[in-house]
């Protein structure tokens, strides 16, 4: 399913990470050729941006093509998801509710997940009304009376599923890493092997968000944020492992791509869904790297002082601090976590006759 919805997008998703990882390479934190004033770093940023931030549209139209359901309303569902109104109930502390219900109201923009979800449901929705409505009054009725029953399941139950689960996720794997000795190793090395299944779910942003207020507590972390840091480069490492099996010159300069977005644009979504995806068996390699890299981070008592949400190398300038050690040791972690990934990967190979024939389906 994940494939059949994500594959389409796979252009879409080069072309954006490709704008950001320019806009990352002139920008202020490297080449310094323009500021982040600059209309071009501006119009490359938001350009690169709009490819994941629309993702809840987007995953409406393709999931709708595969369930069956008519592509625009799932597009449709998906706008819902995303709409400024709705984005800024988020951010606020007012309480909302849909025809009487509790709405966990929350920003779904980058998310997959929940319009998956919304749009499996809704085909069903939609069929049943579709049967019962005379069809000369369904193509008015029918479209409108599917959405207004979809909308409490989808604002009220399938789309903060991911947040109330990640809230406890992130509450019992910070409780854990607090117990110390080896539950602080597992707890590491379980976020950094699974934070991008975390991301791809949309509950990350309450990780990060428990960062930051644990820095600005404390003036530094040592449990999730090192896991988090270390486990963006076990992308990498997967595309690079994987790229080394491929046959195909076309796939071969993909992999290239998927690599070069995450380790200078910071993007990791081309290399989860065009490589992690479609072939499946690379996450295991993925994940080995991100077990590795977090019982490193766990041994050498690794330490986060300034948090930077993004998984380029950029994100190792979040280990600079008081002890010099820190950041050698950040940067022999996302080494280990790279090689392990890559090394993995390739012993495990890719079978892309099935990843063909899942494609065709």
């Amino acid at each position: 399913m994940l494939a059949s919805c994500l594959m389409p997008l796979i252009p879409m998703l080069i072309a954006a990470s490709l704008f950001k990882t320019i806009a990352a390479i002139i920008g202020p934190d490297m080449l310094g050729l323009v500021n982040a004033e600059s209309d071009l770093y501006v119009l490359f940023s938001f350009v690169g941006d709009a490819g994941f931030y629309f993702f809840p549209i987007m995953i409406g139209y393709t999931a709708s093509k595969y369930f069956g359901c008519n592509p625009i309303l799932g597009m449709f569902l998906g706008a819902i998801m995303l709409h400024p109104t709705f984005v800024a109930l988020a951010q606020g502390e007012e309480a909302f509710t849909v025809y009487g219900i509790p709405c966990h109201v929350q920003n779904y923009s980058s998310s997959i997940i929940p319009i998956m979800l919304s749009v499996f449901v809704f085909s069903y929705i939609e069929r049943f009304f579709n049967k019962r409505i005379p069809e000369a009054l369904s193509a008015v009725f029918s479209p409108m009376l599917a959405v207004a029953v979809m909308l409490p399941i989808m604002l009220c139950v399938l789309g903060p599923i991911g947040s109330i689960v990640g809230e406890y996720i992130s509450i019992g794997l910070i409780a854990l890493g607090n117990m110390g000795g080896i539950m602080t190793v597992f707890a590491m090395m379980l976020i950094a092997a699974l934070w991008e299944y975390i991301v791809m779910a949309g509950m990350h942003w309450l990780f990060i968000t428990t960062i930051f207020m644990i820095i600005a507590d404390q003036g530094m972390e040592t449990v999730v944020a090192p896991s988090v840091l270390l486990a963006a480069f076990t992308v990498g490492g997967m595309c690079l492992g994987a790229t080394m099996r491929l046959h195909g010159k076309e796939q071969k300069a993909l992999g290239i791509s998927y690599l070069i977005a995450q380790m200078v644009g910071g993007v990791t979504e081309p290399g989860l869904y065009g490589i992690g995806v479609r072939y499946k068996r690379p996450f295991i390699g993925m994940m080995a790297g991100g077990l590795a890299a977090g019982l490193f981070a766990a041994i050498v008592g690794l330490k986060v002082y300034n948090f930077l949400p993004v998984a380029s190398f950029l994100a190792l300038l979040g280990f600079i601090g008081p002890d010099m050690m820190n950041m050698v040791f950040a940067i022999i972690g996302a080494i280990l976590a790279f090689v392990v990934s890559a090394i993995v990967t390739y012993l495990l190979g890719v079978d892309e006759s099935l990843a063909a024939e899942k494609e065709n389906q």
